[in-house]
């Protein structure tokens, strides 16, 4: 061949040059560029030899990026107001051919030699350490980093900063650092602590030495997703990383332990095997490597870090991928893809959520020992290279077969207290863990169990469970679903491997009650024939604790899915409802409230004042004696103190009076001090809320919003203030968004979903979004997570056919990328299926109100 093909955007190559060897003469190449392909192609002046070497000379120029990827610019502001700039990497999926022309896909690994040119008044950063710092001159400094490890495109990283940093040293001598702007620095102490005590628990889980001499941690004040694990320089949002021990909320304290855990446990794969997938051109996208989502399930391991409620975090997200992974235009974990925007899409729930709630319930089926064994012997044998699913898989099988699932505990926390019965799914037969996981990872959505008992015999049929106006038929899928149940007159876990449409399951005697799927450890639905959801929901009437919070949780979150495709009706599912007011737990009040309050937005967009006041009030009087029991503090344990914030913003939003007068004295408090009131930090996003619905608490909330002081506090306002009842004001806010200089543009979607929930808001940010589609697509590319936040966030509520046929309009009007977008189908189902329920259920929540409250 003449021609190398690289990747390349945004680069303007201004000479390259092929050289063969130091014997022969440097040839000049010709470049010809591809732009919808992101491609260069070099073009040598004669052809270059199979196994020859050949030295590549590019040079090229370019800007610093404006949006969040490649290597882009970002700004932050000092305690004195003084405008300071600096320049980071944000590289996956697909943006390392932003910063250098490169082979830019994970199959393709090399070894990386950074040099950077700063100014001595910054210092750079990299995956690696500095090994020698040269002067050019007195005001240029060149900083050399040791050469990476084989390694992906998308994990290269490099910082330009004035940044500071805390450091320590982990038992096995491993250098941890946080950087973050120096005003910041006192709020790295937890991020640190948390990082070393992680880091050496996941030496220890895998068996494996961290092969660096060092890991940094870097708080970005622009930074367009949580974190990115680039290896040995992780990079995170500033509210992902920094914790304020008086200010910072409990649930940022959860937030930001699950992030870093997350993020390091990639620092124990990153060097291991990667997916082959991924590829722009030719391959398959096979599920943007398992051990992303081995990171996500790890980061559920309890570590010696801090107590933490991460089991019920886990089950929200799980419920969460369910709720998309329902849709039509759901896919398979492992997926084709041919473009960069289809690539940034695969950064889904159901890539990311689902992939770790697959794992969660393979861990479950394997013994927790049996899986961490097949794991490490999976990270070990294929090290450095690139691998597919069915490696894992294999691995599986064979650390079962070498009998090493007779280990006893990992690590891991364990919410249930039901013991677990000695007999094992199979009895005996040879487990094919392949063969189980393609069906979860090569099929799209998941199964919906359907129990019906005739005595003694529970029958069991499967097929899949499928939202959609044209729900397409389930035939053809099939799962091998690792069943657990436990009755009323067993709490020992049951177990049973169903690999067939229909099956049945012997009892050694009659039961009052069955429950499938234990503490939702696996990723299916349960429907109840007969009188079977009668008798759970007269269970939960009268001993609700005889199971347990996630059993709770996620027969709230059934009974609700099963109303959606006609399986139950509406006055069954609020029947069960009634239990909550008896309810103490946080897992099934938050679930309890996710499932209800939707309803209540798609009434109150409906304009039916007298429907939507008793079904406010019925919401309220399920949580009133929880609300009223919650003290204005931050005492407690984490779960508590993450329930407390939930539910008194929850109901200072929907104007529970005696929430509303204790917030509006804490906000006038604290406004006659200036903001120097030091509020318990679980409460504050009441009070916020609450002193945002006058102009002048608004006014307020802003003055402090733009102070460098209130930096801790800025989710909290950003939320009081789109909770605003002036169009004006929230207008203005999602303006500035825009703007990026008051409010952070990598805060706009979250402001624009919320403003969205909002009444006064709702029409505000559709509006919006058709105006500003192109600077949207600009920042924030197209694919992304935040592109898809917005479109369905500004949607999920719509309910009739008008807003149907204007969503359906806009998108079909723009370029044919756009209109594909995954998220712009999501949205289509989504409201097409509240058309659908609000048709059906309306007039029942309606009489069910009416008979009940």
């Amino acid at each position: 061949t003449r021609a190398v093909v690289l990747h390349s955007k945004r680069l303007q190559i201004t000479r390259a040059t092929i050289e063969a060897g130091h014997s022969h003469p440097v040839q000049e190449a010709r470049v010809l560029e591809h732009r919808a392909l992101e491609q260069v192609a070099l073009l040598a002046p004669e052809p270059l030899q199979a196994g020859h070497s050949y030295t590549l000379h590019i040079q090229y120029l370019a800007n610093l990026s404006e949006s969040f990827h490649g290597f882009y610019k970002s700004t932050y502001r000092t305690q004195e107001g003084e405008l300071r700039v600096l320049a980071a990497t944000q590289f996956e999926p697909t943006a390392a051919r932003m910063a250098f022309p490169c082979f830019d896909e994970p199959a393709f690994k090399a070894r990386f030699s950074v040099k950077i040119r700063r100014e001595p008044r910054h210092h750079a950063l990299s995956n690696m350490p500095i090994v020698k710092s040269v002067n050019i001159n007195p005001w240029l400094v060149e900083d050399h980093f040791d050469t990476t490890v084989k390694m992906s495109t998308y994990l290269v990283a490099f910082i330009v900063s004035d940044f500071k940093s805390i450091s320590k040293i982990t038992s096995r001598g491993v250098q941890i650092s946080v950087y973050t702007v120096p005003d910041k620095i006192d709020q790295a102490v937890y991020a640190l602590d948390a990082a070393v005590k992680l880091l050496d628990f996941y030496e220890d889980y895998f068996s494996i030495p961290y092969p660096l001499p060092k890991q940094d941690l870097a708080a970005l004040p622009d930074f367009q997703s949580g974190a990115m694990e680039n290896w040995g320089l992780t990079t995170y949002r500033e509210s992902a990383l920094l914790y304020h021990p008086e200010k910072s909320s409990a649930s940022s304290k959860l937030w930001i332990t699950m992030i870093i855990a997350h993020e390091l446990a990639h620092q124990g794969d990153n060097h291991l095997p990667t997916s082959a997938g991924h590829t722009i051109l030719y391959a398959s996208q096979d599920a943007i490597g398992l051990l992303g989502h081995l990171g996500t399930l790890l980061a559920h391991v309890q570590p010696p870090v801090d107590q933490h409620p991460q089991e019920e975090y886990f089950l929200r997200r799980c419920f969460d991928a369910m709720e998309v992974d329902a849709l039509n235009s759901s896919h398979p974990i492992s997926t084709p893809v041919e473009d960069p925007a289809q690539i940034l899409e695969m950064f889904d729930n159901v890539s990311y959520e689902k992939g770790s709630c697959i794992l969660s319930m393979l861990r479950e089926y394997l013994t927790a020992d049996a899986f961490k064994a097949g794991l490490v012997q999976y990270l070990k044998k294929y090290s450095y290279q690139n691998t597919k699913n069915e490696d894992l898989w294999n691995s599986m099988t064979n650390a079962i077969g070498n009998g090493k699932n007779e280990l006893q505990g990992d690590g891991f926390c364990r919410s249930s207290q039901q013991p677990s019965s000695s007999a094992h799914w199979t009895k005996g037969e040879i487990l094919d863990v392949r063969t189980m996981m393609d069906t979860w990872t090569l099929q799209t959505g998941f199964p919906l169990v359907t129990v019906t008992v005739r005595g003694r015999n529970v029958h069991l049929l499967q097929e899949r469970y499928l939202k959609g106006v044209d729900a397409p038929s389930s035939k053809g899928y099939l799962w091998h679903i690792p069943l657990t149940y436990i009755t009323s007159k067993s709490n020992t876990v049951q177990r049973f491997l169903m690999k067939t449409k229909a099956d049945v399951i012997i009892l050694p005697e009659e039961v009052e009650w069955i429950k499938f799927n234990v503490d939702m450890n696996g990723y299916y639905i349960v429907h109840y024939e007969d009188d079977g959801w009668d008798r759970l929901i007269n269970l939960l009437r009268e001993n609700h604790t005889a199971i347990s919070s996630n059993d709770r949780a996620s027969l709230i979150n059934n009974v609700f899915q099963l109303v959606s495709i006609k399986k139950l009706s509406i006055s069954k599912a609020f029947d069960l409802t009634l239990y909550l007011k008896h309810e103490r737990q946080v897992m099934p009040v938050l679930q309890g409230m996710s499932e209800l309050i939707p309803i209540y937005r798609l009434v109150e967009r409906r304009d039916m004042s007298g429907t939507e006041k008793q079904l406010k009030e019925y919401i309220i009087s399920l949580f009133k004696d929880l609300i009223d029991a919650q003290s204005w503090s931050d005492e407690g344990s984490m779960s508590e103190r993450f329930l407390r914030d939930s539910l008194l913003l929850f109901a200072c939003l929907h104007r529970y009076q005696p929430c509303v007068d204790k917030a509006t004295g804490y906000f006038t408090e604290w406004q006659k001090s200036n903001g120097t009131l030091s509020l318990p930090a679980d409460v504050k996003a009441a009070v916020y809320a609450v002193g945002a619905q006058t102009s002048e608490g608004w006014d307020f909330l802003l003055g402090k919003y733009r102070l460098p002081s209130f930096s801790v506090e800025r989710n909290k306002i950003e939320l009081a203030l789109s909770f605003s009842r002036s169009k004006d004001k929230l207008q203005w806010l999602m303006d500035q968004g825009l703007l990026g200089d008051i409010i952070r543009t990598q805060d706009l979607p979250f402001i624009i979903v919320i403003i969205s929930k909002n009444p006064s808001g709702y029409h505000l940010t559709w509006k919006f979004l058709k105006e500003n589609w192109k600077k949207f697509v600009e920042k924030f590319e197209l694919g992304s997570n935040s592109i898809a936040t917005i479109v369905t966030g500004v949607t999920s509520r719509y309910s009739t056919m008008s807003q149907l046929a204007q969503v359906k309009e806009f998108f079909s009007s723009l370029d044919e990328q756009s209109a594909q977008l995954r998220c712009v189908q999501q949205a289509i189902e989504t409201i097409e299926d509240n058309i659908q329920w609000m048709d059906r259920n309306l007039e029942k929540v309606k009489t069910w109100l009416q008979n009940n409250h």
